[in-house]
């Protein structure tokens, strides 16, 4: 049987629903997802980016290629399209064997929410995000202080004060486009979960480095404000989430990490 999964979204997105995605492999899985993420997806056949594909534009001027490459999966479970009619107006004229599923969770933990969607297609199911990096740990902290919106993240200040607390060097984390003066930045996803796969600790905010943080086995503490942690924290027993982050100080991180 060959299977097509597309999963569009960001690193986090990706991360909680990648025990949905490894719970539908069959004979041949190829997966077509965010180009950023290509990297993370260990477990497919093949990968490709959603965009280089031209899926964008299947209901608007479709070409014969990418049509006889649909038409060659007897199945596709698509994330993407959910929320738009005319694209799944044209994937039932064309007779594509699309399955769509919603792509935002509803009234449980995310990565709940994408396994039961799988438990329609498979019975292999895991509850668990994980990615196998090579192993061995250093003595070493990685506090990566930012998140998609500014009011989801910890104040610097208390993160500088946390650094000069730890009992063991700080590595700061860093994306492309987040300033941050002597940062670590790794572009591929899979050379940054191998590092952070290294680190005795991580501290984080709701984003999705502390989802790759806590997939690779890192111990892990999130910091939540807004976004309900019942929904969207790190999955994993090595996890410590501290909600209502504005009341959160310094010593209250370091409990956290001496639990861990």
């Amino acid at each position: 049987m060959r299977r097509l999964l597309i999963r569009p979204g960001a690193i986090g997105d990706l991360i909680v629903s990648l025990p949905a995605l490894e719970s539908l492999k069959v004979d041949y899985l190829e997966v077509w997802a965010a180009e950023q993420n290509l990297p993370l997806i260990r477990f497919a056949d093949r990968v490709q980016s959603i965009i280089s594909t031209g899926l964008d534009m299947l209901e608007i001027e479709p070409s014969r290629g990418l049509i006889g490459r649909l038409r060659g999966f007897d199945s596709i479970v698509s994330w993407y399209g959910a929320g738009r009619p005319e694209f799944r107006d044209a994937v039932a004229a064309l007779g594509l064997p699309f399955g769509f599923f919603p792509a935002l969770p509803v009234g449980c933990h995310a990565v709940d929410f994408f396994v039961e969607q799988a438990l329609a297609r498979s019975n292999k199911l895991k509850l668990v995000p994980h990615i196998a990096c090579p192993e061995g740990t250093e003595e070493f902290a990685v506090i990566h202080p930012f998140a998609s919106k500014v009011e989801k993240r910890w104040p610097m200040e208390r993160f500088r004060a946390l650094a000069q607390q730890l009992p063991m060097p700080v590595r700061w984390c860093a994306g492309p486009e987040e300033a941050l003066d002597g940062a670590v930045r790794i572009a591929d996803l899979y050379e940054l979960a191998c590092w952070l796969a290294r680190a005795r600790v991580y501290i984080g905010n709701d984003s999705g480095i502390s989802h790759l943080a806590a997939a690779v086995g890192t111990p892990v503490v999130a910091l939540f404000g807004p976004t309900d942690p019942a929904v969207w924290a790190p999955r994993g027993s090595r996890v410590r989430v501290l909600e209502q982050m504005d009341s959160v100080e310094p010593a209250d991180v370091l409990r956290a990490i001496e639990g861990l």
